[in-house]
Order: structure tokens, then C-alpha cells, then sequence
């Protein structure tokens, strides 16, 4: 690999400052395609479960096949980002994501279904990590808060649309649409990505000592483990709400499904908004990552609390959008924290391979709030209480990360800079 001096990168990042910016807007289109098909069994669980003849129960079954396959292509789809670069990962992603979005939508087994959608996670999950890894190409460490505020408001976009879309084509056709529709649209972003899709400029940080291979070296990283920690927290809490808020709404407190629909459409709609103007805010506070997000993950919890004692829909809607601003903007902040944490020659690798455990408070979550509604009498509050505990974690790993640890002083002639390529 030839060096290449930061002030040349700088200049280089100066120079095409505009594609950066469209690099981010493809990396966030794909990262929102991915979150919607994912987000698309909430409004359609029950209509599923209907037509394959599963209980309500059991239907936490298949979001937990989605997160198995999500949270293997997570770890592989890091490592071979590094390896084999972003392009290729966005655009397989995509393709194959969509690809069995669409097969889902004409399965008529249960047992098919759920392989099928263990399946979509397992192409779904290899884009997020090729995403970090291209941004964290294009942009300098101290705009990734605002950069990653952006891109992560694609989770919350894709809930959006999946809570606002599904709903329309269930009652206009049937839950089968929304899955032909969202993975038609996929398979052809991931076309175009393959197509518009190039790294970015970057020089790595100088390395710590990787002797030990790429996955033991993150494995010794403290700091990154509590951070791991802190997301499996997180997004068992974020991800359990989307997953069941609907289902629980309807049973526990008899609303219809558009209007939980509606209620988790706004939920989403504050973690699209939220999510960039707290990653610019930490930006501003001089890249302060670990207190802002120890402060949303503490407000989720008691918000969760609160949405559990709730009973009409006005209530929820009146909540919705104060929990879906903690249930959300906890995420830029600690994505953000990753880059500063690892080599940036491992960087795809640790995105991935820390997402991968993030998504397992994912892969968990549907089946342990499914098992606390059965075995408390479909109570709402005790389902609310369980993905309580989720964020209540997270805020309490988080304390302990030092978002700033001391860079490894190595000789200059063995620093590893990072090719441009296109």
C-alpha cells in the first residue's frame, strides 16, 4: 500500500466533499430498505400468524429466526468488508435481502417461513457494516456524530415506513403485498448501489498490536465489550417495542391495527429527527458520546415503564414520541463511539462483529417478552416491564466505558495506511 500524508487526505476529502455527501445519502437509502423489511413483521404479525395458523405466542418465533441470520451475517459481513470492500457487501445485502423478502411473502408454511426469514437476516445483516466502514472512509472522526446521527435514522425511517406502508397494503390487498413490494425495492437498490458505491480516502489510525488476529484483538478491547454490552441493552429494548408494540396494543388494550400503526409511526418519526440533531449536538460538545447515551438509555427505561401503564390511544400517542426520542438517539452516539475505540483497519470488522452482539438483545427479546405476556396472563404492563430491563442494562455498561482511551504510540514506518480505491 503507498502512504499517503493526512494533508493529502484532507485535501482529497475537500475535493470531493460533494460525493461524500451522496455516498452517505446511498449508505442511508440501503441501511432504510434493510430496516424496513425488517420492520415490516410488526404490522403484519398478526396477519401472518393467521394465515399460517401460528398463535400469538409463538410468533416471536420468527422475528428471533430474522435475528439469528442477521446476527451471523453481522460478524462475517464485517471481516469480509475489510476484506473484500463495501461496494460488493451493500449491493449482495440488498439483493439477497430482497430476494427472500419477496419468498416470504409467498410461503404458505409456517416452518418455511420461519427458515425464509432467517434467511432475510442473513443477507440483511452484512450492509450495516459495510455502511460504517464507507462513511468512516469519507468523513473525518470529529463529523461521524452527525454523520452517524443521519445514517442511523435510517432504523427509524425504515419503522416509519413499515408501520405506514404495510398497514395500506394489508387492507387494500394483503400482508403478502407488503413483502412483494419491499423486496422487489430492495433487489434494486442493491443494483444501483453495486453500481454507484466507492471508498473513500482514509488513512488508519495508527495500530495496536493485531498479532493475535483481527476478532482476538477486539476481543481484548474493554471498552469496546462494555459498549457491546450497552447496545445489547439498547436494542433489546428498541427492537422488542417494534417487534411487539402492535400485537401488544391490539390484545393487551384493544386498539386496531392502524392505529397502533399510527402510534409506532410516530414513535419512529421523533428517532428520525432525533438521531442527527443529538449526533450534531455531541459533535458540538466536544465528541461527548458515553453521558449523553447513558441519558437516553435511562429515559427509555422509565418510558417504557410509563407506556406500560397506559390504556387509550390518545395516551399512547401522547407518549409515543418522547419514548421513541430515548428508544432511538442512544444509537448514533454509541455507533459513533466504535471508530474512536478500534484501528480503523479493523474497523468493518468491529462494526459488524459489535452489531452482531448487539442484534443478539434483538435475537433474544421476542421470544422473552412472548414467554413474561403468556406466563403473567397477557399482562401489558409486565411485557412493557421486561423490555424495561433492556436499556436499564445498557446505561449501567455504558458508565463504565472511557469513551477516550490513550492512542498506542507505535514507529512510523509501521503505520498502515489505507489505499483509496474506486
Amino acid at each position: 500500500m503507498n502512504g499517503t500524508s493526512e494533508g493529502e487526505v484532507d485535501d482529497t476529502l475537500r475535493e470531493r466533499s460533494g460525493y461524500r455527501w451522496f455516498m452517505l445519502v446511498i449508505c442511508w437509502l440501503g441501511f432504510t430498505l434493510t430496516s424496513a423489511d425488517r420492520s415490516a413483521w410488526g404490522p403484519s404479525s398478526l396477519f401472518v400468524g393467521e394465515a399460517l395458523a401460528v398463535p400469538l405466542a409463538s410468533l416471536g418465533v420468527f422475528a428471533t429466526a430474522y435475528y439469528a441470520g442477521y446476527v451471523i451475517s453481522n460478524a462475517g459481513g464485517g471481516y469480509l468488508t475489510d476484506k473484500i470492500g463495501g461496494r460488493a457487501l451493500l449491493a449482495i445485502s440488498l439483493i439477497g435481502a430482497g430476494v427472500f423478502m419477496f419468498t416470504f411473502g409467498s410461503t404458505r408454511s409456517a416452518a418455511i417461513g420461519i427458515g425464509v426469514q432467517a434467511l432475510v437476516g442473513l443477507f440483511a445483516g452484512a450492509e450495516y457494516g459495510a455502511g460504517v466502514k464507507l462513511l468512516a472512509s469519507w468523513f473525518k472522526p470529529a463529523e461521524l456524530g452527525k454523520v452517524m446521527g443521519i445514517y442511523t435514522s435510517a432504523t427509524s425511517l425504515g419503522v416509519l415506513l413499515a408501520n405506514t406502508v404495510v398497514p395500506q397494503l394489508i387492507n387494500y390487498f394483503d400482508w403478502t403485498a407488503a413483502y412483494h413490494v419491499f423486496g422487489t425495492t430492495s433487489v434494486v437498490a442493491g443494483i444501483i448501489c453495486f453500481f454507484v458505491v466507492r471508498p473513500g480516502p482514509v488513512r488508519a489510525k495508527m495500530l495496536a498490536d493485531t498479532r493475535g488476529g483481527a476478532f482476538r484483538t477486539l476481543a481484548r478491547n474493554r471498552n469496546l465489550l462494555l459498549v457491546a454490552l450497552s447496545g445489547f441493552g439498547g436494542f433489546w429494548g428498541t427492537y422488542g417495542f417494534i417487534i411487539w408494540s402492535n400485537a401488544l396494543m391490539i390484545r393487551g388494550r384493544g386498539l386496531d391495527h392502524e392505529t397502533a400503526g399510527v402510534i409506532v409511526s410516530i414513535f419512529a418519526a421523533l428517532g428520525i429527527l432525533g438521531k442527527p440533531i443529538i449526533g450534531w449536538l455531541s459533535d458540538r460538545m466536544n465528541g461527548a458520546r458515553r453521558v449523553p447515551a447513558m441519558v437516553m438509555l435511562g429515559l427509555f427505561s422509565i418510558m417504557l415503564l410509563v407506556f406500560g401503564f397506559l390504556q387509550t390511544p390518545t395516551a399512547f400517542m401522547l407518549a409515543a414520541p418522547l419514548l421513541g426520542l430515548a428508544a432511538y438517539c442512544y444509537l448514533p452516539l454509541i455507533v459513533a463511539l466504535v471508530p474512536r475505540l478500534v484501528d480503523s483497519s479493523l474497523l468493518g470488522t468491529a462494526a459488524g462483529g459489535i452489531n452482531a452482539l448487539w442484534q443478539l438483545g434483538s435475537t433474544l427479546v421476542p421470544l422473552a417478552v412472548g414467554a413474561a405476556f403468556a406466563a403473567s396472563g397477557n399482562s401489558f404492563m409486565v411485557a412493557l416491564a421486561t423490555l424495561a430491563l433492556g436499556p436499564l442494562l445498557g446505561m449501567v455498561a455504558m458508565y463504565f466505558v472511557n469513551e477516550r482511551p490513550d492512542e498506542v504510540e507505535i514507529p512510523a514506518d509501521n503505520r498502515a495506511v489505507v489505499e483509496p480505491s474506486v
